[in-house]
């Protein structure tokens, strides 16, 4: 089956008006196609070349409509940096409609009702990067939202300086945000909080509906799946940026991809949004700022789930979920199998002695998968040796409680350390090429997303430590 041959559906229409606003997207002048990832584009059932679809730039650039597409932008709510903003929606992304599960979305499509004196539009940098990530994150294990195809064009947007207009098709089990309960909640809507609860059900948590307790048990199933992927960013070295109300997926998935970043070295309080300037979204917040932000949530379901019992909920499964999942994850990727209760000494141990050693935190790991007890080519990548050095005596010691050969050890580090990370140095020269009209890394760095544990020796340049030069940069909300 051909893309531009797929029927969509509009569930979210059947809500009340006040949930949307139905818009058309404003074309892009002269678009062409960047890059299609067809491993998204079998999650819709899309068989046949993506590339081959002559229909396919005109459908993303809003131009051409599937079978039964009505756009809409959707409207909510949302803490940013911790301040309620009582109406925000989507400014820039409009709806298509939802098929095999997915709900469609082209962002830069745009001015919407809820654009707030934007311009509606995404640049072809931070469509990249959004592109990118949402399909590297799938390859890291960790929910998120896909991307099916992305699209340049000549329109000039202006943001710091001009740039030049992008859309971004993107794909999610849901878009309903904790800021889409928050909406009506302020609004004193409670019948339309239990609506739109209803839908949730139907639509991510279809095993609750109709069950004792569904609203409770909904919020139940959010706190444990926002807790599972904050431990999987967490185990990976990302850090979201901007981890508002209104960026949080109802069903714990990762969206909405702005001034993310991967760690360079470990640096436990790295902060990648420079606006961010008290570091409230920072690595190391990120755990803490999801239970606010899942406190607030608990605070706009209040009409419809008592608020202490949501609460108690909160804290009985966040922490303990969370616990579970990230030292599960990092056990292995320290190569530990055996339980040992002083496990967790040893890794708290590690991540002091990381931060000591300057040291590439996905290439620390990467190494340690071979590790035989040559600890040259660890301490190679430091810059201060020491702490490391130390840490490994240790490590050795550890080891020796292990019942495993160092053969089958090794290939279960390599299965879940991931040689290809893209940091936003290698983003930065994909997007310094395309602004030049040369797209072919975009190619290069979509192969890796998809399998970043696999070993693709002519792409080995990508694994290297982040130059000194390019560390730690700090990215904008602007795009």
């Amino acid at each position: 089956m051909k893309f531009s041959q797929l029927k969509l559906t509009t569930p979210y229409l059947n809500l009340e008006p006040l949930f949307f606003d139905e818009v058309e997207p404003t074309p892009l002048k002269n678009p062409f196609l960047i890059s299609v990832s067809h491993e998204a584009a079998k999650l819709l059932g899309v068989k046949d070349s993506l590339e081959m679809d002559e229909k396919l730039v005109d459908i993303l650039n809003g131009t051409h409509k599937l079978e039964g597409s009505k756009t809409f932008a959707m409207c909510y709510a949302g803490h940013q940096f911790g301040y309620f903003v009582p109406r925000l929606g989507d400014g820039r992304a409009i709806n298509l409609g939802k098929v095999n599960g997915f709900n469609l979305q082209l962002k830069g499509a745009g001015q919407t009702l809820y654009s707030r004196q934007g311009d509606g539009r995404a640049v072809l940098r931070s469509s990249i990067r959004e592109y990118l990530i949402s399909e590297a994150m799938h390859g890291l294990g960790i929910e998120t939202s896909r991307a099916l195809a992305l699209i340049g064009s000549d329109t000039d947007v202006a943001r710091e300086r001009w740039e030049k207009g992008a859309i971004v098709l993107r794909l999610s089990p849901t878009w309903v945000r904790f800021g889409t309960f928050e909406y009506f909640n302020a609004k004193g809507e409670h019948q339309k909080v239990q609506t739109l609860a209803d839908y949730v059900i139907e639509e991510s948590f279809p095993h609750l509906k109709d069950v004792e307790g569904m609203y409770l048990k909904m919020y139940l199933s959010i706190v444990k799946n926002t807790a599972t992927t904050i431990a999987r960013w967490q185990s990976v070295g990302f850090n979201h940026g901007v981890m508002n109300t209104d960026n949080m997926a109802i069903d714990g998935r990762t969206i909405d991809y702005g001034p993310f970043a991967f760690l360079d070295d470990y640096e436990a309080n790295y902060v990648c949004n420079h606006t961010d300037y008290d570091g409230r979204y920072s690595f190391n917040n990120q755990p803490s700022v999801a239970y606010w932000n899942l406190a607030q949530l608990a605070k706009a379901l209040s009409s419809i789930v008592n608020y202490e019992m949501a609460l108690s909920v909160l804290d009985k499964y966040f922490g303990f979920t969370y616990e579970k999942e990230y030292l599960s994850i990092m056990y292995k990727k320290m190569g530990l199998i055996e339980v040992d209760e002083k496990d967790i000494e040893l890794f708290k141990w590690l991540l002091r002695a990381l931060e000591s050693a300057t040291i590439d935190y996905t290439l620390f790991f990467r190494t340690l998968s071979h590790y035989d007890g040559d600890k040259k080519p660890l301490l190679e990548i430091a810059v201060f040796q020491t702490p490391l050095k130390e840490w490994l005596e240790a490590y050795d010691i550890r080891l020796q409680k292990e019942k495993i050969s160092k053969q089958e050890r090794h290939e279960k580090m390599l299965a879940i350390n991931p040689k290809y990370i893209l940091k936003n140095h290698i983003l930065q020269e994909a997007i310094d090429k395309a602004n030049d009209s040369d797209f072919s890394m975009i190619k290069d760095l979509l192969k890796v997303a998809h399998n970043p544990y696999l070993e693709h020796e002519e792409l080995n340049h990508l694994t290297k430590p982040t130059p000194t030069r390019a560390k730690n940069i700090k990215l904008s909300c602007s795009s």
